[in-house]
């Protein structure tokens, strides 16, 4: 679980106090008992197979040190003990969570807070419900899961869960403490002796079914709660209600083809039929419950006319089904109604399994929700207002947020192949060869055939890639008239260009059979990656919306842009301080040109789960917003092991939705109009000063000889291919390991932190700052320490950077500098790395005036230092591995049990830490 997880964030106004942020609760320290009852049952039920479990957890001796017929049991002990770790964390967390809410404190971040400062702020009623009715937060599952734990292992993890809550809430017996924890143990043993790695890489179905689990077991019932929640803190402080569908959730699993030649339009069309399924099946048991439950009969109230209307005319619909359904509950009009419910719902789901149902199926889930909205003012109007509100509207919510297809499910693929995919099919509709891009005729046929009539392919030769983009189009448009929310957007990575994604639309109106007449036209959103992206943005945008063309669908679609912004591969181009300023400044212009064409941009943040991704905690990471470029409307990308952090379990899950909801109220309410000191004057001229110092610095780096060749030696970079996490290749377009352009961020964050270098997270600010100070002397050094209490972006920056540099240990990281094959080169990058490493934490210190990295985290601090000695024997049993299978000439002729060894030091080492990349 990644340390920020449960970690309590700072203030969210804009305008910080000059006092550093309250200390956060150290959840860590707080878990020691329910820790110490973990450990010793691990150390219970392994030291049988393992005898020096003991002495492993608590760093008396080192994985080295222990037999090699032992040592993968070793490694598995630890991937156990930090599984075990960061369940007691969320455990202690949740508790936490309750004994404030006891004792009447609001806790940061949650809807009560945020209201209740927007009160002291002077934020009147109407500003609110304004601020309301923008409200769309949507949380978004990707589909390449850093997650090394499978299913199994998940559900292991819950069950875990649920018997530390029963235990360790509640008053028992001797007798019955004892029954509760041979249960607990019980599981800890299974955990024990469960396989952790996968076998096989996941298929992309398997990957559907990952993301279907936290829905089936958790999200389903969480989101209606978090509306609940944020309805009852509104008629507690203001009295408005809740937007019923201010929050849902989208996924690209399934959808992403992106450099993933395994997500197909077919492999597309079974995961949404996979997603309409799950959303189907997750309202029988609910519909059970209410055909048990409404036992009101006619002999103690009397049904309306038009109630009893609606219930002949559900009945009539379920065919031969309706004497049953009457004989069984008769009388009980309100049973009888759950049940005729129950009995079509069944028929949708037969239906789309190509059976001929005896009942109607639903033909949307809005006739569904119209059904459900009747029995609710039914049992109003006779006398329950109770039961109405508290069993009828949990299912009217989860339709409105999840109706028949459970998430929006985006397609992404990159610019390269729509670009050749089109380029194909226009020189077979012309006759005649088009380049494309490079063509200097491109522009100007995209822009006519943007005006064309749709030509008709099905008789065109076209190649398997081009022949399955036009499938996978067909395919949008048919599931689009079906069910226009089962589709989310089209992400269209690295964008360059406006003619990109004239491509796209080109392709989209083409390949929709007349879908455009019946829903709005498809969104296409661009992703921009790249620095030079990213700077070069809101021009393509201003080409974009000058199109006129281009306009029309807009204006169809309502006058809406979103904009994915990537903190990846921007981190990967520029380094992490450039990264998050270029970030801030295209939002901020971005949106200039949207208000100057009448067109409301909004944006779509493709955060990881490590901090140079983007990974900082959500409250602080929105709170650090420009203001004025949230206006109500995020999106934000959910990845790997942080899912699991975040949505295993239901108490985690409510807090973290309501602060992402909360945090995103939050900065919609500050006033449109002030600009924040991080956007105008002396600040802003310094974040660019920096900003390119930092730049400069970092590019030296990644230019210096040999440092390609450090990368791919100096860490397990080429061997993470090995551990079966993902469905899709580390590189876009297979090319080889010299160039890193191609790379994906997920494996170069997570090989920088498998070797400890941390340096995604943290190169080059210590020359920025160290070189803006000596350049402006005193006043500069005043400048800084303004910044950094007063700019909710460069303190977001510099403690996030602070965390990352903590984490990064030269001592290890020197151990993989030893593997390069030239000394020479490595002694250079590593003197480097080792120079700004120090000038860096110099630097950190003086803004903070601590003695020393990481105090304001403890948390953090205290599990990093708590697993230090573990870690360390962790790493050099890695580098050891690492030099025995590269001497066998790779996974060819290396030992099989030394490879199993090594993808379980990447394995463990990964949990360790609490993210992967």
């Amino acid at each position: 679980m990644s340390h920020a997880t449960l970690a309590a964030a700072p203030p969210l106004n804009p305008a910080m106090r000059e006092e550093p942020p309250l200390p956060r609760p150290d959840t860590f320290s707080m878990a020691k008992d329910v820790l110490d009852l973990l450990r010793s049952m691990l150390i219970d039920v392994g030291s049988n197979l393992l005898p020096e479990i003991d002495d492993l957890l608590a760093g008396r001796i080192s994985v080295g040190e222990v037999p090699e017929a032992r040592r993968f049991l070793a490694l598995q002990s630890f991937g156990v003990w930090h599984q075990l770790i960061a369940i007691a964390m969320e455990y202690e967390g949740a508790q936490y969570r309750r004994r404030e809410e006891r004792a009447g404190r609001a806790m940061i971040g949650t809807f009560a807070d945020v209201l209740e400062r927007a009160r002291e702020n002077g934020v009147d009623r109407e500003a609110i419900g304004a601020a309301l009715s923008r409200l769309k937060v949507q949380p978004t599952m990707t589909a390449h899961p850093t997650e090394t734990k499978r299913v199994t292992v998940l559900e292991i993890h819950r069950r875990i869960y649920r018997r530390l809550t029963e235990l360790l809430t509640r008053d028992w017996t001797p007798h019955e403490v004892a029954t509760l924890k041979a249960a607990l143990r019980a599981e800890v043993e299974v955990l024990w002796l469960t396989g952790e790695l996968r076998l096989e890489k996941p298929s992309v179905a398997q990957e559907v079914d990952w993301g279907i689990h936290f829905f089936d077991e958790v999200l389903f019932e969480a989101l209606p709660s978090v509306v609940d929640s944020l309805d009852h803190a509104l008629s507690q402080a203001c009295d408005l209600k809740a937007p019923e569908t201010c929050l849902h959730f989208a996924s690209w699993i399934g959808g992403d083809r992106d450099g993933n030649p395994f997500v197909t339009a077919d492999v597309t069309r079974q995961a949404l039929a996979r997603y309409r399924e799950t959303a189907i099946g997750s309202y029988r048991a609910i519909l059970g419950r209410l055909a048990a439950d409404l036992s009101i009969g006619v002999s103690v109230v009397s049904f309306s006319p038009e109630f009893r209307s609606a219930l002949d005319g559900l009945l009539a619909q379920c065919g031969s089904e309706r004497v049953g359904i009457e004989k069984r509950n008769a009388g009980e009009h309100f049973r009888q109604y759950a049940a005729a419910l129950a009995c079509r719902l069944e028929a949708t789901a037969e239906a789309d399994r190509g059976a001929a149902p005896v009942a109607t199926p639903f033909a949307r889930p809005a006739e569904f929700l119209r059904l459900v909205q009747t029995l609710r003012e039914a049992l109003r109007e006779t006398g329950a207002p109770a039961a109405a509100e508290r069993k009828v509207l949990p299912l009217e919510r989860r339709l409105r947020l999840f109706g028949f297809h459970t998430v929006a499910l985006d397609i992404r693929q990159n610019a390269t192949v729509v670009n050749r995919s089109l380029a194909e099919i226009l020189s077979a509709v012309d006759g005649r060869a088009i380049a494309g891009p490079e063509d200097p005729a491109w522009p100007e046929r995209l822009a006519s055939a943007l005006r064309d009539e749709a030509p008709d392919l099905s008789g065109l030769e076209l190649s398997d890639e081009t022949r399955d983009l036009v499938a996978l189009f067909e395919l949008l448009a048919e599931a689009r008239r079906r069910d226009p929310a089962a589709i989310g957007a089209f992400i269209l990575s690295m964008t360059t260009s406006a003619e990109d994604l004239i491509a796209v639309y080109v392709l989209s109106q083409w390949c929709s059979g007349g879908a455009s007449g019946i829903v709005a036209p498809l969104p296409i959103v661009p992703l921009f990656e790249t620095i030079e992206d990213l700077r070069a943005s809101h021009e393509i945008l201003d080409t974009i919306f000058s199109n006129r063309a281009v306009r029309r669908l807009l204006r169809e679609a309502g006058d809406r842009q979103e904009v994915m912004l990537g903190y990846s591969d921007s981190n990967k181009d520029g380094g992490f301080f450039t990264s998050n300023w270029e970030l801030a400044k295209a939002q901020v212009a971005l949106k200039r040109v949207g208000h100057r064409h009448r067109v409301e941009v909004s944006f779509f943040h493709g955060r990881g789960g490590s901090v140079s991704r983007g990974g900082a905690p959500a409250g602080r990471a929105i709170a650090a917003q420009p203001i004025g470029t949230v206006d109500g409307r995020l999106r934000v990308t959910e990845q790997g092991e942080i899912v699991s952090a975040k949505f295993a379990n239901r108490g985690t899950a409510l807090t973290m939705l309501e602060r992402l909801v909360g945090a995103v109220l939050d900065h919609t309410l500050q006033p449109p109009d002030t600009a924040r000191p991080d956007e105008i004057g002396e600040y802003k001229e310094a974040f660019e000063a920096l900003s390119g110092l930092s730049q400069v610095k970092y590019l030296d780096l990644v230019r210096m000889p040999g440092f390609i060749d450090y990368f791919n030696e100096a860490s397990p970079v080429e061997e993470l291919g090995l551990l079966k996490i993902g469905s899709r290749p580390a590189r876009r377009f297979g090319s080889a390991p010299q160039n890193l352009g191609d790379l994906r961020a997920i494996p170069w964050v997570f090989a920088w932190s498998q070797n400890r270098h941390m340096l995604t997270g943290w190169y080059g600010i210590g020359t920025a700052l160290s070189s803006f100070t000596g350049v402006r002397g005193e006043p500069g050094r005043a400048l800084l320490q303004k910044m950094y209490d007063t700019s909710p972006l460069f303190r977001l920056v510099i403690d996030e950077a602070e965390k990352l540099l903590f984490q990064a240990d030269l001592s290890i990281a020197r151990l993989y500098a030893d593997l390069v094959g030239d000394p020479v080169a490595a002694a250079n990058v590593f003197r480097a790395i080792e120079a700004e490493a120090k000038l860096t934490e110099e630097m950190i210190l003086f803004l903070t005036e601590e003695r020393s990295l990481a105090l304001r985290f403890p948390e953090f601090r205290a599990r990093a230092e708590g697993m230090r000695a573990q870690m360390e024997g962790l790493h050099r049993l890695q580098v050891d591995l690492l030099r025995k299978v590269r001497a066998g000439r790779g996974t060819n002729e290396a030992r099989p049990e030394d490879i199993d060894a090594l993808l379980m030091t990447i394995h463990v080492i990964s949990g360790g830490l609490g993210w992967t990349g």
